[in-house]
């Protein structure tokens, strides 16, 4: 560990903090206008959390336990983990086994089940359904994620993210290579279903029969809510900022210097917020899948993550 190594994880913890209500108010301002609608604007996202933090009390239902009110917690901590230790602006991780390809995932995935497991403590008939839903959901996406990117740690020799990035950086030709197209729309398809978007799932559905993720944190209020909803918005930054390091790593900084770690900021920025709104102006012409539709959904990114490995190691040059 080193001294720009942490200073790097600072910054791009703080900028996946910021950013992250921002960039949902941007994708929401995105289908606003394309729908014909003026939107709350950009900003909205942010005031609607100080409102939470400062206006309301967390209410708790009765008949919880600490399942329920530890959640939001440990939901922020695992989100703030992730973005403190990989690779969004500098390859230097702080936390180098953090940023292993299996720690992430992991990280990822205890948010997910905690939030779940949250629903179900309610006992609620819309908390069940919706935790019933999510690991449905989770069950095919963890598989797809881990299988799309050890196609590219197989080229990289290592399971960490870094050194996945660092490869792409000095190798270009990777982008354009079958291995990395199949795990890129595979990822994406992960990024989508991960965070709760459509066609998977409707982010601004008010009908309770349809919703996965509104369904689990429907019974929180005040700062619980406010966490849950902030640390939502980040896993959604920190999906986009996967997929567009693992891919498109140009401006990432990969020396020890403050100018490389400012253009790594501004790509960061703008690489996570020209994916969010492409992702926003997408929604705007998809329908939500029906619920039985969505495994098969899942099952075909993860066919396309496991075509991805297999050609890793079948194409020439495909393991290093």
């Amino acid at each position: 560990m080193t001294g720009f190594a942490v200073a790097g994880a600072v910054v791009q913890t703080a900028l996946v903090v910021a950013g992250a209500p921002v960039l949902t108010g941007l994708m929401r301002q995105v289908r606003a206008r394309l729908e014909g609608r003026a939107g709350a604007g950009v900003r909205q996202p942010w005031r609607d959390l100080r409102k939470l933090l400062r206006r309301k009390e967390s209410l708790t239902p009765r008949g919880t336990g600490q399942v329920f009110r530890t959640t939001p917690v440990l939901l922020m901590a695992t989100t703030l983990l992730v973005a403190f230790a990989a690779p969004f602006v500098t390859t230097a991780s702080a936390l180098p086994p953090v940023a292993d390809l299996f720690a992430v995932v992991a990280l990822l995935a205890l948010g997910t089940v905690a939030l779940a497991l949250a629903a179900l403590d309610t006992g609620t008939a819309f908390g069940g359904m919706g935790a019933s839903r999510e690991i449905t959901v989770i069950a095919l996406v963890e598989p797809t994620l881990l299988v799309a990117i050890l196609a590219l740690s197989a080229r990289a020799g290592s399971t960490d993210l870094a050194a996945i990035v660092s490869s792409t950086v000095d190798d270009p030709a990777r982008v354009g290579s079958p291995v990395s197209l199949l795990a890129a729309v595979a990822l994406a398809i992960v990024a989508v279903a991960e965070t709760g978007r459509l066609p998977v799932d409707n982010p601004a559905t008010h009908l309770e029969l349809t919703m996965v993720h509104e369904a689990m944190v429907l019974e929180y209020a005040g700062p619980d809510l406010a966490l849950v909803e902030l640390a939502s918005s980040m896993r959604l930054t920190v999906f986009l900022g996967l997929l567009a390091n693992l891919f498109v790593p140009w401006g990432i900084a990969t020396s020890a210097s403050l100018p490389a770690l400012l253009v790594g900021v501004a790509a960061f920025a703008v690489k996570v917020g020209l994916l969010g709104v492409v992702l926003a102006a997408a929604e705007v012409f998809f329908a939500k899948l029906r619920l039985f539709r969505v495994p098969e959904l899942l099952a075909g990114s993860f066919l396309l993550a496991l075509l991805a490995v297999v050609a890793s190691f079948v194409l020439p040059g495909g393991v290093s």
